[in-house]
């Protein structure tokens, strides 16, 4: 994919000066809106709780004219309005000629996003989510939606490891990286170093610093997981189970 081709080149401030107050003190926020964000065929951002990652993504796709509870452009489920201001502030720039179609999967509002989809089925068949484990119920729910956006738009995902098993969480990151080679663009917000490890992905963590690129095996949460692994009594967790000295059973 031409970068002129993306659907959205860049992130850019829409405005010399925004409100005061979160999500704007938020320093990946203040970077963004201060210098830019510039978004490859498969960016990943990175980072711990409250950081800021879901907040941006979802700024993002509000932004291109996504449902903010998930769906595509013309999703009209809501529940409980709790989105932040955040895509008021924000300008798109956009490739020419690039699809304009996407799809927002996140996982905390996947549910009243699978409610909705049964209830208003878009395509025939599309009807039993709840039937479904969570995992399966969103990897149908992808494949579905990857199939009639037939490669090409915006696929935004926020924390789609949630309810996958280690294995499906491998399975997802290799398709990430083969939708954006067939001329996909996505963009993905992440706990999981596996989900992160998406072939050709543009990684950016995310810290009270704000945001940087950053290689792999430099990222946090890989560490931690390798140091984990390794020997778990360094996180205060002993695998032998109650028994072992200084735990007792509640």
């Amino acid at each position: 994919m031409r970068i002129q081709q993306l659907p959205i080149r860049e992130v850019v401030a829409d405005a010399d000066r925004w409100p005061d107050g979160w999500p704007f003190t938020l320093a990946p926020v203040a970077q963004l809106l201060r210098d830019r964000l510039e978004l490859g065929p498969l960016t990943i951002l990175v980072g711990e709780n409250g950081v800021g990652k879901s907040t941006i993504v979802e700024a993002i796709a509000l932004a291109f004219g996504l449902n903010p509870e998930g769906g595509s452009t013309g999703a009209q489920n809501r529940t409980r309005e709790s989105e932040s201001p955040l895509h008021e502030a924000l300008r798109l720039v956009r490739g020419a000629g690039a699809s304009k179609r996407g799809y927002f999967l996140r996982a905390e509002t996947i549910h009243g996003l699978l409610t909705y989809l049964e209830e208003n089925p878009p395509l025939h068949g599309e009807q039993h989510f709840h039937e479904l484990s969570h995992g399966q119920a969103f990897n149908q729910l992808l494949d579905s939606r990857l199939v009639q956006m037939r490669n090409a738009g915006l696929l935004v995902l926020d924390e789609p490891e949630a309810g996958l098993s280690f294995t499906s969480q491998v399975a997802l990151a290799q398709t990430l990286g083969q939708l954006a080679r067939d001329g996909m663009q996505l963009l993905v917000a992440t706990h999981s170093p596996v989900v992160a490890a998406a072939p050709g992905a543009k990684l950016l963590q995310l810290d009270e610093q704000g945001m940087a690129p950053v290689d792999w095996w430099d990222l946090g949460q890989a560490e931690h997981l390798r140091r984990f692994l390794a020997d778990p009594t360094r996180y205060g967790i002993d695998v032998r189970g109650w028994d072992a000295p200084g735990l007792t059973r509640s």
